[in-house]
């Protein structure tokens, strides 16, 4: 039997990082070789790990993608909320290392991207269109990643130059809903994920950790990791 893939994780003490480290506890395949937060020095961690899970904060994007490109670590990266500068920071980085870039780690919410799509391009221009995405009162960026993802994929489909709607809802400790609407003339289709657990996103997390190494330097999604 391998050894165990050794994972750095960043962002250990948030509310993701503490489903991570849970959900890698019962995994063989992965161990939690080191912790770190924003702000740490990540150069003496990198040594000791293969794999790189960052659940932060967006202002650390820039020094993670950075410490990783240098020693050529591959990352998993779920923060989210970043500026164009940011995201600049991470195509950069993954023109050194293999890079899996995600809104969302959510098997079920990868099937909503891909149905939302269909929908789209089925129903046609005659439905309008709504996201409504709802997360805990804690979670600071607005829209979610997840919901800003959907919006790409309709606007795609369309080929249309006007931003679908979104509505964001931040309170309690819900832990993620998503919602698209397509209404039409008499009639409604809504297109509904919900997360009960941060469970389902750690386990994704760790899948695409497991499949990112080894692999070339790149920018990759979870469609790739999932095939």
């Amino acid at each position: 039997m391998s050894a165990p893939a050794r994972v750095l994780l960043v962002g250990a003490g948030g509310r993701m990082g503490h489903a991570i480290a849970v959900a890698a506890a019962k995994d063989p395949s992965l161990t939690i070789a080191a912790r770190a937060e924003r702000g740490d020095a990540l150069e003496p961690l990198l040594r000791g790990c293969d794999v790189v899970i960052d659940f932060s904060l967006p202002e650390g994007t820039e020094a993670v993608c950075r410490a990783c490109a240098e020693d050529q670590r591959p990352l998993i990266l779920g923060t989210t909320g970043q500026t164009a500068a940011q995201k600049e920071a991470v195509r950069t980085a993954a023109g050194r290392t293999a890079i899996v870039f995600a809104s969302n780690f959510s098997l079920g919410v990868n099937a909503l991207f891909a149905l939302a799509r269909q929908a789209a391009a089925l129903l046609g221009a005659e439905f309008d269109l709504e996201i409504v995405e709802a997360h805990h009162r804690a979670k600071e960026d607005a829209p979610s990643g997840t919901a800003k993802r959907l919006a790409e994929i309709l606007e795609e489909t369309r080929g249309s130059k006007s931003s679908v709607p979104i509505h964001s809802v931040r309170a309690g400790d819900i832990v993620g809903d998503h919602q698209v609407i397509f209404a039409g003339s008499g009639e409604r289709l809504e297109l509904t994920h919900r997360a009960s657990s941060r469970e389902t996103f750690a386990r994704g997390a760790l899948h695409a950790a497991r499949w990112v190494i080894g692999k070339p330097a790149g920018l990759y999604s979870m469609e790739d990791v999932l095939g």
